[in-house]
């Protein structure tokens, strides 16, 4: 069966060569010898390097593609991310495990087999400390999903770029425009409309509310921690450190926390499969493709959309509906977010 499907793969490169990544025509390129080692590979190895290899060629980390179209896959896979979580019906920890988790073992021997592990110490403690951030705001984030509704709680998470922008004015001494703070004033109307001013005022304010802020801050220092090292080194040698020590350190909070991460249902393991391959794998290697040749004000917008469509599937696959103040005060916010990078 692995035989004939490489062939079909030769085939089908002759009639798409214009929209096949490169390293799927390496692959497909490199035939006669992927054959012949299949031949002396044993099944367990075929499935670890293969899959991997051909799921991942298929990503537009490297496609001849057009950056906007990449980034529009980006914007909708990571969309998918607070359905499966409340699909999944399962402990918040465990679903952040899985999703990095599943998403590194795909990636791993991908990385191994085409070299790309080089990084120095530097940089590896950077995207280590990375993945230690990255895998609390996915903690956080999804214990927020499991109180809130899935478009509230994915809105207050993209504050994360006031959040930057308030950092680096308090920590780096870096001044900021006056449309920063014109959309930093309408966010946190925004949040007022939302949340209710009696609420605010008698600090009755929903778990599920203050652990999405706490996430949108724990994203910002992440962006802050890891600004500029993807420059330095490829997306994936990255992704495949900053991954691996975020799984490790949710396996051993899950563990401390004594979870069970293997009696699931049939659902829950579709969704972890549906986190870890389309949210944090296929999601964030087409937007940090974008990345490159996009403008990074113009991705961060972009990715405000992520809410809207989030909203969209809430509505069709979780029946969310909205209160009249949640749909204003998410309309402000995004307005005064997107004012930000004005």
């Amino acid at each position: 069966m692995l035989h004939a499907a490489l062939a079909n793969a030769k085939t089908i490169k002759t009639n798409i060569s214009f929209f096949i990544p490169i390293s799927f025509i390496d692959i497909t390129n490199e035939l006669p010898h992927l054959l012949q080692a299949e031949q002396n590979m044993a099944w367990h190895l075929k499935i670890g390097y293969l899959l991997p290899a051909i799921y991942l060629s298929l990503l537009p980390d490297t496609f001849l593609m057009n950056p906007k179209a990449s980034l529009i896959i980006g914007i909708l896979c990571i969309s998918f991310s607070p359905i499966f979580v409340k699909l999944a019906g399962v402990p918040a920890l465990p679903s952040a495990f899985y999703r990095i988790a599943i998403g590194w073992i795909f990636l791993a021997p991908y990385c191994i087999a085409k070299g790309n592990l080089k990084i120095s110490r530097r940089d590896l403690v950077v995207a280590i400390i990375g993945g230690l951030v990255f895998a609390s705001d996915i903690a956080v984030w999804n214990i927020s999903l499991l109180k809130i509704s899935a478009t509230v709680s994915t809105l207050i998470a993209n504050l994360a770029p006031v959040w930057v922008g308030l950092l680096s004015f308090l920590i780096f001494k870096k001044r900021a425009g006056k449309l920063f703070w014109l959309g930093t004033a309408i966010a946190i109307a925004g949040m007022v409309i939302l949340v209710g001013y009696k609420n605010i005022a008698g600090l009755k304010i929903n778990d599920g509310i203050l652990l999405a802020l706490v996430a949108s801050l724990l994203y910002a220092i992440y962006i802050i921690i890891t600004k500029g090292i993807v420059q330095k080194i490829k997306i994936l040698t990255f992704m495949f450190y900053n991954m691996l020590a975020a799984s490790v350190f949710l396996l051993i909070i899950c563990g401390f926390q004594q979870y069970n991460l293997t009696s699931f249902s049939l659902t829950a393991w579709l969704c972890f499969l549906g986190l870890g391959l389309v949210c944090q794998l296929t999601g964030w290697i087409t937007i940090n493709h974008s990345l490159r040749f996009l403008e990074s004000t113009k991705v961060s917008i972009a990715l405000l959309s992520q809410t809207v469509l989030a909203a969209f599937l809430a509505i069709i696959f979780l029946n969310e509906k909205l209160e009249l103040n949640e749909v204003i005060g998410s309309a402000v916010v995004l307005g005064g977010i997107a004012v930000t990078f004005l």
